[in-house]
């Protein structure tokens, strides 16, 4: 799967996914978040390395449609049928590694906010934890990332493989 981040003006941002299984998805808008790291490309380099594989983005590449719609008005009208009658809940293995990417995400990006020199302290909700190995891997995947976003104009685009 690869997972196509369009930087808007601001920290705003387009996010477009193609995928191996499933139908095609209409791309969507991103819910903003940092000038260096869009939200969605935090939790998809947080669901990577940790290896989450029932959070948003491995769902999505196990076929799933998740927070998209598919392009096809067709198959977007089968999908919310679907949807509707099978109850889509995510199964607690799912439930647990959204959990998992929200913590993460919550740990790595201050983190990675004060190595950078953004911020100054570290939320007080951080400051007993040790910063477990898993982070600190992500913060270098964020090291990477943060700076290709960073230096991309307005329009300019990042893709990242899943």
């Amino acid at each position: 799967m690869r997972v196509t981040f369009t930087k808007g003006p601001g920290i705003s941002y387009d996010i477009a996914v193609q995928r191996e299984r499933g139908p095609e998805l209409a791309p969507r808008n991103g819910p903003g978040g940092h000038a260096h790291l869009p939200h969605d490309l935090v939790h998809l380099l947080v669901e990577a390395e940790a290896g989450l594989r029932g959070g948003v983005f491995g769902r999505l590449a196990a076929g799933d449609n998740g927070l998209f719609w598919p392009a096809d008005p067709a198959e977007r009208r089968r999908a919310g049928r679907r949807r509707r009658s099978k109850g889509q809940r995510p199964t607690p293995r799912e439930r647990a590694d959204m959990a998992r990417s929200e913590e993460l995400a919550m740990i790595a990006l201050p983190v990675w906010e004060l190595r950078q020199g953004h911020i100054a302290h570290l939320p007080a909700y951080l400051a007993p934890v040790a910063v477990p190995p898993v982070v600190e891997r992500i913060v270098d995947r964020f090291d990477v990332y943060a700076a290709r976003w960073h230096a991309l104009p307005v329009g300019g685009s990042l893709t990242v493989r899943w």
